[in-house]
């Protein structure tokens, strides 16, 4: 790895005042998670469905069985456990230099790690609940159910409190995500391509005296507005970063 990078990288850590994380996929590939955007992932489903179909929120409830048959097939990594990028985010935080994680996964790695103020743009699989009665129901109790999870409660369909296709972001959690971006003075993008939006668009809203740091293993459309580009290992950056911090 280039070391003048990961110097440049350390000192805007060491100066900064407020950091802000912002991850995708690639986050979590090291985790055993796959990157079903990459070169390399997952494009389509089943039955000659796209991977946009068989997760979107129409599919979900016209075919509720075969949703839930490809959704735990490709999305529940229940044994996952954290990695490097995770567990140097935490210690950021701990640190009281990272302000808030705001990530595009649902895997709920962030918080195993121990970050607190994690951002979760399209949800968590670890979160679910009955689509009549609203009851909430964690990961663990949906996975010993039949293929479609009903509520114990009223029979209801449970479904994932996730963002799917054709769904919009919860007002609430993007409103968090644009108030750390636009306090922060370093944003440090990893594990993204930045293709999916309203997600990706929400680092245009950083302030004009706010470096921005991208991480990602390819290049992005981002790249030239960067004040550092680092196309390496995001887990790797960060815990060689940090440590001379």
């Amino acid at each position: 790895m280039h070391s003048d990078s990961i110097r440049q990288l350390t000192r805007m850590m060491r100066e900064a005042q407020s950091i802000v994380f912002f991850g995708g996929a690639g986050v979590s590939t090291a985790s055993g998670i796959p990157d079903f955007r990459s070169a390399h992932g997952i494009y389509a489903g089943p039955h000659g469905k796209t991977y946009e179909e068989m997760l979107s929120h129409d599919y979900m409830l016209l075919h509720p069985e075969a949703f839930w048959d490809f959704y735990r097939s490709v999305m529940l990594y229940p044994d996952a456990l954290p990695n490097a990028a995770h567990r140097t985010l935490a210690a950021m935080e701990a640190a009281g230099k990272l302000t808030a994680v705001v990530t595009q996964n649902i895997d709920g790695l962030h918080q195993a790690a121990g970050s607190r103020k994690v951002l979760e743009l399209h949800g968590s699989v670890h979160r679910n609940y009955c689509m009549k009665c609203r009851a909430p129901f964690s990961l663990g109790e949906i996975l010993p159910m039949d293929t479609v999870p009903r509520c114990p409660h009223c029979g209801g369909v449970i479904r994932p409190d996730v963002v799917l296709y054709g769904e919009p972001l919860e007002d609430a959690v993007t409103e968090g995500a644009l108030g750390a971006i636009r306090t922060c003075d370093l944003l440090i993008v990893g594990g993204t391509s930045l293709v999916v939006y309203p997600a990706a668009g929400l680092i245009q809203y950083r302030r004009a005296r706010c470096n921005l740091v991208l991480i990602n293993r390819d290049e992005t459309d981002y790249d030239r507005q960067a004040e550092l580009v680092i196309h390496q290992d995001v887990g790797q950056v960060l815990s060689e970063s940090w440590a001379g911090v």
